[in-house]
């Protein structure tokens, strides 16, 4: 697989004031996926202004042709499959089919007690994943579906015409852990990783090499269990929360360095944030489209 690469604009503007230009210009430099992130609110960004994915989604498929669009990533925190998938459906539909949905277990940030919840455990999180995503494909890919789960349940639950794409529109699972990377194996056209976040503040780049092909050969053992051909998955890296942090966007040889690295690794597509002034990704714009423009023909 050749090495893609695509942006995740982050919703903190106003669609007139500077958002839909951000996701046409994407589109323009070349970009093969456009996300957002699927939050409430997030981190630093939460006294500010803060949109919601699937609306921004919605605009930003009608403001471009050719981009792919898709979520990094949705999560049960304050989702639930069958309000999901209709929005889902409508939203593919909008874009020609050109959604992908990344999806993960959740956290434990603002998200988690929104709704007035109490966080939920490492393990209820993945008790209620590990029954989300195989619903969630059912009602992507059924016309009616009625389940009675633990955690979730569907009565009739209709949704016709089903996605442009088929079966559905692809899921790019986030996992690291062995019952994650099982539901990555089983329903994923592809698979995401942030890195290993132990390493953040105090690893080196080559411990976080070390650990994200740990984690790829885990997901190919876990393929390996099912008769899945790991080959055929997307292996998606999304960056700035590695050791690296933004230096790989200092320059397009720093790019093409850290991208080179992550492709031998076995990454299929690299995800960058979209520059944001006065933040964690406060990256200089130009560089930021010279990156974009060059270096995927330096890396093939």
């Amino acid at each position: 697989m050749s090495l893609r690469l695509s942006t995740v604009i982050l919703p903190y503007r106003r669609w007139q004031e500077g958002s839909r230009a951000a996701w046409q210009r994407a589109e323009q430099l070349g970009f093969h996926t456009g996300y957002t992130y699927d939050h409430l609110s997030w981190r630093t960004f939460r006294d500010g202004p803060w949109f919601g994915a699937v609306p921004t989604l919605t605009a930003a498929a009608a403001a471009t042709e050719r981009l792919r669009l898709g979520t990094l990533v949705t999560s049960p925190n304050f989702r639930h499959p069958v309000t999901l998938a209709k929005e889902l459906i409508s939203l593919d539909d909008i874009s020609g089919g050109r959604v992908t949905l990344g999806i993960g277990a959740g956290g434990t940030g603002f998200d988690a007690t929104v709704l007035g919840q109490d966080p939920w455990t490492p393990r209820e999180r993945a008790d209620r994943f590990a029954e989300f995503v195989p619903l969630l494909d059912r009602l992507l890919t059924e016309d009616s579906v009625t389940y009675t789960g633990d955690h979730y349940a569907a009565d009739e639950a209709r949704n016709i015409p089903g996605c442009v794409q088929r079966p559905r529109l692809p899921f790019a699972v986030a996992a690291t852990g062995p019952r994650g990377m099982r539901l990555a194996a089983r329903y994923g056209q592809a698979w995401v990783t942030t890195g290993d976040p132990k390493l953040y503040e105090d690893g080196t780049p080559e411990e976080s090499d070390q650990a994200i092909r740990g984690q790829i050969e885990r997901l190919a053992d876990a393929c390996a269990e099912i008769g899945r051909d790991a080959a055929e998955q997307e292996r998606i890296l999304l960056t700035g929360f590695t050791p690296d942090r933004a230096r790989p966007l200092e320059s397009v040889d720093a790019f093409v360095d850290f991208a080179g690295r992550q492709r031998e690794l076995g990454i299929t597509e690299i995800v960058v944030h979209w520059p944001i002034p006065d933040s964690d990704f406060a990256t200089d714009e130009k560089v930021f489209e010279r990156i974009a423009e060059e270096a995927p023909a330096q890396l093939g």
